[in-house]
């Protein structure tokens, strides 16, 4: 089955996808547009609390329409299950330009993170906003490695 092209017009909308949005143990991206990701995770164990997670970093890639070329604002938030933040809110940007000959374009982006504090355990959710509008959300789960007593 082929695919024929339908050309984009200004009057239709177009969204940047989430093309990948993962925590994990380590991250590049090179000027080339790879992302190069080590070991994505969503669950941490534990034994006790506050869990102090050493390094890791969030690996993001962002696909983009020639519409939405620009400047775009990006905010990524990690909040515990009630919704109180356990680290500061990161506020960037970046430039999506073109070259020419292109229709779409990635950005790819990198967040390092040390010393990651997690105050208790249960679920914590990272948040992904673009231009203030939510793009995505990832679960991460603290569990316990404590087995459980028995009666």
């Amino acid at each position: 089955m082929s695919r024929r092209k339908v050309p984009l017009h200004e009057s239709q909308l177009v969204d940047m996808k989430v093309e990948i949005f993962t925590l994990c143990d380590a991250a590049t991206a090179d000027s080339g547009g790879k992302l190069n990701i080590l070991g994505s995770f969503d669950r941490i164990h534990a034994s006790a609390t506050p869990v102090t997670h050493p390094l890791c970093a969030l690996a993001i890639k962002l696909r983009f329409e020639r519409l939405e070329e620009g400047q775009k604002r990006i905010r990524i938030s990690f909040m515990d299950s009630d919704g109180t933040a356990v680290m500061p809110t990161l506020d960037a940007g970046t430039q999506v330009a073109f070259p020419p000959s292109e229709h779409t374009v990635t950005a790819c982006l990198v967040l390092q993170i040390q010393q990651m504090k997690l105050p208790n355990f249960g679920e914590y959710s990272i948040d992904l906003a673009i231009d203030g509008r939510h793009e995505a959300s990832i679960p991460l789960f603290v569990r316990s490695t404590a087995e459980p007593q028995a009666s």
